[in-house]
C-alpha cells in the first residue's frame, strides 16, 4: 500500500510509465484507489476521486475530480470523466465515452463512444442547477454511439440500441432505438439469434 497525504493506493496496484495520479482540478481532496488496480499509460487521475478495488482503466482514460467509482470497474481507452460522477459496482464502460454529472448503478455495460450530456443549453452557469446529468438503473446497457440528454433515467434491465438520441426517460425492462429514441419491445421478448439462450440475457441470471 501506498500512502501520501492525499494519495492512498491499496495493495498489488499495476500502473504502467505516464500514468498521473493526483492532478490538481478545481476542488481539493483525497484520491483513493483500491486493491489490484490495472492503470494503463496515459491515464490520469485527479485529486478528490474516490475508487474501489479490481479498477481498469484503458490507456488516456482521465478522471476528473469528485468522482466515486465502485468495485470491479472498467474505463476504456479515451474515456472522458468529467467532475461529479457516480458510478456503481460491475461496471464496463468502453472506448471513447464522456461522463459528466452522471450516475451509474450496479451491473450497467456501455458501449463505445457513448455521450452523457448534463447542460440543456451550454454554457448555461447554473446548469448544475437545472434537470441535472443522466441516472443509468441497474443493469442497463446502452449501445454504441448513443447520445443520452441531461435529466433522462434509462431505466433497470433496459436497452438502448446503437446510435440512439434518447430525449426522455427509458422505462425499466424496455429496448428503445432511433434518433429519437422510441419503445420497440421487451428486453424480455429478445430472442438469441444463435440460439446459445433462450433469451439474450438468459445467461445473468
Amino acid at each position: 500500500m501506498v500512502v501520501k497525504s492525499n494519495i492512498k493506493l491499496g495493495s498489488k496496484i499495476l500502473k504502467d510509465k505516464n500514468v498521473i495520479i493526483g492532478a490538481k482540478g478545481r476542488v481539493a481532496g483525497k484520491t483513493i484507489i483500491g486493491d489490484k488496480a490495472r492503470l494503463r499509460s496515459g491515464t490520469v487521475v485527479y485529486l478528490g476521486v474516490t475508487i474501489g478495488n479490481k479498477f481498469s482503466s484503458g490507456h488516456n482514460a482521465v478522471i476528473r475530480e469528485s468522482n466515486v467509482i465502485g468495485n470491479n470497474v472498467v474505463i476504456g481507452v479515451n474515456t472522458y470523466l468529467g467532475p461529479d460522477n457516480h458510478i456503481g459496482n460491475n461496471v464496463n464502460v468502453q472506448t471513447g465515452c464522456f461522463l459528466e454529472m452522471t450516475t451509474i448503478e450496479d451491473d450497467v455495460a456501455i458501449g463505445p463512444n457513448v455521450i452523457f450530456t448534463n447542460d440543456l443549453h451550454p454554457r448555461c452557469p447554473r446548469y448544475k442547477e437545472c434537470v441535472g446529468g443522466v441516472t443509468v438503473k441497474k443493469g442497463a446497457k446502452i449501445g454504441a454511439g448513443c447520445v443520452i440528454l441531461p435529466g433522462v433515467t434509462i431505466g433497470e434491465r433496459s436497452l438502448v440500441g446503437a446510435g440512439s438520441v434518447v430525449i426522455k426517460d427509458v422505462p425499466p425492462g424496455i429496448v428503445v432505438a432511433g434518433n429519437p429514441a422510441k419503445i420497440i419491445k421487451k428486453t424480455s421478448e429478445l430472442k438469441c439469434i444463435k440460439g446459445f439462450f433462450k433469451n439474450v440475457y438468459d445467461w445473468e441470471k
